[in-house]
């Protein structure tokens, strides 16, 4: 027993330094402004050296020599300021990503998004709970980050109101919120901002590949979206509550008086007045849909392509966003002037005000990032990579299925130290989606292999600034609790996610089928 005890203890160490490490390296890193700027000046400097031995690389399809340009040369400079306004207005992902939180905020603001959540979880038995919070998980990332801190404490009350364990709650919604993140049946504004982020990042290969769109990942999101739910649901009650309840966490036994629920969660009783209003948002959606299809079905309809198809190109396609746009924006309004949420055509404009506002973070490090990818094409270095990273992947036989998992694998490790999604895509696909397409893998098959990578191990991270808004909710419920108590109860989640994710992908690869409506696995 005296051995055993030790041994635990030495993996507990183990573990507690590999967690400090971790924290260590990745506070090290500099916040996504600098690292980009830094990024940018680092660029510009190797450029600029490799540009004096006269570096070139040639094409495999064409032939073509493209030289490396050095950005702090007279030429270099030149570019930078004739187009740097432009390569701010034309990044791919800004205007999509503003027109969706202008939605999104109208939706959050009316409280329409809460209402929905609290009717969806109100109604569930107590069996059903686990897989009715996983589901809601999932689909609640249309409120993109707001999802992380609106759900998980809805979750722990509506857990307790029906006799089980608050925490299991709490920590489930959270653990499938975080692990299986953009993993939803609907279009959301990551969608839209990956996709930016991936056609910047392909344009030194735009005319070999298919453009990513807002729903080049969608086939594969409804596949795992299922799977996660049940996969979820069955982790939370079957792994994470009976374990819980073992050591008494979140039952009372360890903290009776701190049993109550977090003074600031919201309640999860849903009023008549916003079932009423609910009712008149779902009439207002589904004349939405239906006028849409109207439109949509006729053999002649304008938004069908000149086959008379919607794949792989078609005004529909190129019109995702503001679909999307238009399903939101509507039911929110009524349900807001039902609510009386919304007085006036002014309310709605101070709503977008509001969420426009949140974007403005988001705006200052997109014009550094915008320079940084722009650059890397520009110089001619992103073809030197994709090229000889690609023929160095030929030489060792390795372009087939191997080389994704192990992208995978490095996504999931460098996930650890920056927890931001989006700035991790911009560092890997400037590289990878050139390469990958080199070797025959279409832009949008390698974003879904970053989102592998990417979501699964995103509950590990301590850098994950949600990580301390949930210990404030656990902590109401279990006073001991540390950032420890939390990563090692979503290590369960993140193991079955992430080989489910590897699974479901490894089918769509053997099996050919597109990752999305005109995305295809293979380059043609």
């Amino acid at each position: 027993m005296s051995m055993l005890k030790t041994r635990t203890t030495t993996l507990g160490r183990l573990g507690g330094g590999l967690i400090d490490g971790v924290e260590r390296v990745g506070n090290k890193l500099p916040e996504p402004f600098a690292l980009f700027l830094w990024l940018l000046l680092a660029v510009g400097a190797i450029s600029t050296v490799v540009s004096w031995f006269g570096v070139s690389t040639t094409l495999p399809d064409s032939g073509e020599i493209v030289p490396v340009l050095g950005l702090f040369t007279g030429e270099g400079i030149t570019w930078l300021m004739t187009t740097a306004v432009s390569n701010f207005i034309g990044f791919p992902p800004l205007g999509v990503v503003i027109t969706l939180l202008l939605a999104v905020g109208v939706a959050e603001r009316t409280g329409l998004l809460m209402a929905l959540v609290k009717s969806t979880l109100g109604k569930a038995p107590a069996w059903a709970l686990p897989y009715v919070i996983a589901f809601t998980a999932l689909c609640s990332h249309i409120m993109s980050d707001a999802s992380i801190l609106v759900i998980p404490p809805i979750a722990a009350l509506v857990f307790k109101a029906a006799g089980r364990n608050p925490v299991a709650g709490l920590l489930g919604a959270y653990a499938v919120g975080i692990a299986a993140f953009s993993c939803t049946p609907f279009i959301t504004s990551t969608d839209a901002l990956l996709a930016g982020i991936s056609n910047a990042a392909a344009a030194l290969v735009a005319d070999q590949v298919l453009p990513v769109t807002a729903v080049s990942n969608l086939f594969l999101n409804l596949v795992l979206s299922v799977i996660l739910t049940v996969a979820g649901g069955l982790v939370i009650d079957k792994v994470l509550e009976p374990r819980l309840n073992r050591i008494g966490a979140g039952t009372g036994a360890e903290a009776p008086e701190t049993h109550a629920a977090p003074e600031d969660s919201p309640s999860t009783a849903v009023t008549l007045k916003e079932k009423a209003a609910l009712k008149w948002a779902g009439v207002a959606l589904l004349i939405i849909v239906a006028g849409l299809l109207a439109l949509i079905l006729p053999p002649d309809s304008p938004l069908r392509n000149e086959d008379g198809g919607f794949l792989p190109k078609s005004p529909l396609l190129s019109s995702v966003i503001f679909l999307v746009f238009l399903v939101l924006i509507v039911p929110s309004i009524v349900y807001g002037v039902r609510i009386k949420a919304i007085t006036g055509i002014q309310s709605v404009g101070e709503m977008m005000t509001q969420a426009a506002k949140g974007a403005v973070s988001f705006l200052v490090v997109a014009f550094v990032l915008a320079q940084f990818l722009a650059l890397f094409t520009w110089s001619g270095l992103a073809t030197w990579v994709a090229v000889h990273g690609a023929q160095a992947l030929q030489a060792l036989n390795f372009t087939g299925f191997g080389a994704v998992i192990l992208f995978i694998v490095v996504v999931s490790l460098l996930n650890l130290l920056i927890a931001s999604g989006s700035s991790l895509w911009t560092l890997v696909a400037v590289v990878f989606v050139p390469m990958f397409a080199f070797i025959g893998y279409e832009a949008g098959f390698t974003q879904a292999a970053f989102r592998v990578g990417d979501s699964a191990t995103q509950a590990l991270t301590p850098l994950n600034p949600y990580l301390i808004v949930i210990l404030g909710f656990l902590r109401q419920y279990e006073p001991k609790a540390g950032i420890g108590t939390v990563i090692s109860r979503m290590l369960p989640f993140t193991l079955v996610f992430w080989v489910l994710w590897v699974g479901v992908l490894s089918i769509f690869f053997f099996t050919g089928t597109g990752t999305g409506p005109g995305m295809d696995i293979f380059v043609d």
